[in-house]
């Protein structure tokens, strides 16, 4: 049966830029959102789905990869709480780092917990709702409006004051000091 193989080849060949670009947002590394999307599709492919049509596939493909940093990321933190060891870094040259994001709003992502970053990517990268999110991510709504509220802060504070699109029609402030023309 080649139909799943048929689906991998179209997703990768038609939506491979796009992966590897959110991937990038979510991790903000090229290589390791290089690795992301391998995983990902690894996830995604490596058991039957039957009629798993192309945009369905690129929405697995994209919840196992932002499900994979997670892991990651935690998976990271408890070895570094066992293990007291210095492992030094060395900067590569990051071929994708223009992809989907400016250098300012990347380097802000960096500044957020995962948990903070993923959810900011999915509200305003993926432009999904807040319940959409939670139900993404398996967390409570009001754990990602928690999220999204302090990774919002985080960013304002190294990018400034971010421009909410919601509430520049906001009433004029102007009217409300009375009717007496003061």
């Amino acid at each position: 049966m080649s139909d799943w193989r048929d689906t991998m080849e179209h997703l990768m060949r038609d939506r491979e830029r796009a992966l590897l670009g959110y991937a990038y947002v979510v991790c903000g590394d090229g290589t390791l959102a290089q690795d992301l999307v391998q995983d990902a599709l690894v996830r995604t492919f490596a058991r039957p789905r039957p009629g798993l049509g192309v945009a369905k596939a690129e929405a697995y493909v994209r919840r196992a990869i932002t499900t994979t940093y997670i892991d990651g990321y935690r998976r990271e933190q408890r070895w570094r709480r066992v293990q007291h060891l210095f492992r030094p870094t060395t900067e590569a040259i990051d071929p994708l780092a223009g992809v989907e994001a400016s250098a300012d709003v990347l380097e802000a992502l960096d500044t957020l917990a995962p948990r903070e970053r993923a959810c900011v990517v999915l509200r305003f990268f993926d432009d999904l709702t807040v319940p959409d999110i939670a139900h993404q991510l398996g967390l409570a709504p009001g754990s990602v409006k928690r999220y999204l509220h302090d990774g919002l802060a985080r960013l304002e504070l190294v990018l400034g004051p971010l421009d909410d699109h919601e509430e520049t029609d906001a009433v004029d402030v102007s009217a409300r000091h009375g009717r007496d023309g003061e």
